[in-house]
């Protein structure tokens, strides 16, 4: 008995271990550049993660990167200029967007 218990075990984690890479997911954070909500499409640029007093959300690092919304959880509507953290996975199609954090506006809520 405790030897089928052993193997159920081991092999409950084993599970665990090869499910858990494939449900994590890149992030990225930056100021919104272009929210255009027909089409569930947001661009932004993105900042590192160098943070400063100065630079409170880190540094652009000059790229823009563009996230499709369509399935995605959205917090706050994101405006232009607005800093906005993602969660995504990058497929054939585009970066699919999971969740979008808008940080500038959660930042506001706390005061």
């Amino acid at each position: 008995m405790k030897r089928s218990w052993s193997v159920y075990i081991a092999s409950v984690a084993l599970v665990l271990l090869m499910v858990a890479p494939a449900m994590s997911a890149e992030v990225a954070q930056g100021k919104t550049l272009k929210f255009d909500k027909d089409k569930m499409v947001i661009l932004i640029e993105e900042y590192d993660l160098d943070i400063t007093p100065q630079n409170k959300y880190g540094k652009s690092t000059g790229k823009e990167l563009s996230f499709i919304l369509k399935d995605a959880l959205i917090g706050r509507t994101p405006e232009p200029g607005d800093i906005v953290r993602i969660a995504y996975t990058p497929s054939g199609q585009g970066n699919m967007a999971i969740r979008l954090m808008n940080v500038s506006k959660q930042d506001i809520m706390k005061k």
